[in-house]
């Protein structure tokens, strides 16, 4: 039955079309009939039959639109906000994900020098920004009027809401707990939530310079020890490094600022190691212990390979070289073999009988059980000779002993980085690593 004037209908419900009428909204004509679009009454306007639906329209953010946002993330230039309302009326549904964040670089958030976006806001804060651009992205700004800005901020360093303070120029907000005292870009409607409160716009102080005090710690280069919305939460306007932190990265990077923020500090000493280039052959250091059978070349060489001006036969003659001290260090190295399918009553005492007449042994482990203490069916075994090992690998895999047949196999910790000849040995990308890495000395 279809549906006439006054009738509530939903999507899909045949809709009664009067002869001479025409259709109006919410409404569509099908090869079967007109059906309804959306929910609503079933409403005639002058010989137009439309839907009349009591559904609330998604409030989009359009270009002027002031909106109440909450600061997410501080990067070098760009501040972004997560859109928390709109204020205008028409819709009040949740934004669609596409419109929830906008980007408001640091040009648009004052009308003063301002190096970085964490000079005058940080993350948490709420503000009030208006929308410039919603395509691509959605961008704002917080500089064309009194009433934008931030409206709240918490302490960095006690979580207490800040109020504004003129007793020092530039640092235009403090906290009544603590001695924290910050800058803001603030809005007249600052500590009011959406009312406007009294004029603060003087605390800005818009188109001045910095004062000498609040200059010193401005975010210059983008760089904010503060990004981080931990670091954020813990401290204020200074941050010299703590010692243990400053004491870490000099360990890491060979030397760097100490605890008060200067060049210099406790400059650890780098340590060269002498050695030969691989593919010319002449005498060279490099800051790291060579690895043998990797490839260690001096900067003319480096740059010679990089260029693709190596010739083949040199790096036919370096090849034979890294093999060769390969060959060496895994003879000096030894060889470390997994065994498996023990038997449970299979001893260490054993393994070690068993294996020690084929040459010296530096470890001989049985996997166990961490609760039952019950051995778990294999073994890691390490011979002082690789020659011994791989022969006793030979005779041994398979062997029947107590029952079971031995599986004997090399183990991966023989194979990987320890110079032992294994995989990626010779590979370009583990070479070009330790290029890398000589690089920086």
């Amino acid at each position: 039955m279809s549906a006439a004037a006054g009738d509530f209908v939903t999507p899909g419900n045949p809709v009664s079309i009067p002869e001479g009428a025409s259709l109006g909204t919410g409404v569509h004509e099908t090869g079967t009939g007109v059906v309804a679009t959306v929910s609503g009454t079933v409403v005639d306007s002058s010989g137009t039959i439309s839907i009349e639906t009591t559904q609330v329209e998604t409030n989009l953010p359009m270009v002027g639109d002031d909106v109440i946002a909450e600061v997410t993330k501080l990067m070098p230039k760009v501040a972004m906000v997560r859109l928390l309302h709109i204020e205008k009326d028409g819709g009040h549904r949740d934004l669609p994900a596409l419109n929830l964040f906008a980007d408001l670089f640091v040009t648009q958030i004052v009308d003063r020098f301002l190096p970085s976006p964490g000079d005058a806001m940080r993350t948490r804060d709420i503000i009030r920004a208006r929308i410039t651009q919603v395509e691509p992205n959605i961008k704002a700004t917080t500089r064309e009027a009194p009433e934008l800005g931030v409206l709240s901020a918490i302490c960095p360093a006690c979580g207490v809401d800040l109020e504004t303070s003129s007793a020092k120029p530039d640092f235009n907000v403090k906290c009544p707990r603590c001695d924290y005292i910050g800058y803001r870009v603030l809005s007249n409607g600052f500590g009011h939530g959406h009312t406007l409160g009294e004029d603060v716009q003087s605390l800005n102080r818009t188109g001045e310079r910095w004062s000498a005090a609040a200059e010193s710690g401005l975010g210059h280069e983008g760089a904010r020890p503060y990004l981080s919305p931990v670091a954020d939460h813990r401290r204020g306007m200074a941050h010299d490094i703590p010692a243990a932190a400053a004491k870490m990265r000099a360990a890491i990077t060979g030397g760097g600022r100490g605890g008060g923020g200067g060049r210099g500090g406790d400059r650890k000493p780098r340590v060269s190691h002498a050695c030969k280039c691989t593919l010319c052959l002449i005498d060279t250091t490099v800051p790291f212990e060579p690895t043998p059978g990797k490839p260690i070349r001096c900067r003319d060489c480096m740059n010679k390979v990089k260029d693709g001006k190596a010739s083949r036969e040199e790096l036919a003659a370096e090849r034979e070289i890294l093999k060769k001290a390969r060959a060496e260090a895994g003879e000096t190295m030894g060889i470390k073999l997994f065994v498996a399918s023990l038997s449970y009553e299979t001893s260490e005492d054993e393994l070690r009988e068993l294996f020690a007449a084929h040459g010296e042994l530096k470890e001989v482990s049985i996997a166990t059980d961490r609760e039952t203490g019950k051995s778990r069916g294999f073994a890691f075994i390490k011979f002082a000779s690789r020659k011994a090992g791989e022969a006793a690998l030979k005779e041994l895999n398979g062997t029947d002993v107590n029952g079971r047949k031995l599986s004997v196999q090399e183990s991966n910790d023989s194979r990987g980085g320890g110079g032992g000849g294994g995989r990626g040995g010779n590979r370009g990308g583990r070479g070009g690593r330790d290029g890398g890495r000589r690089r920086r000395n």
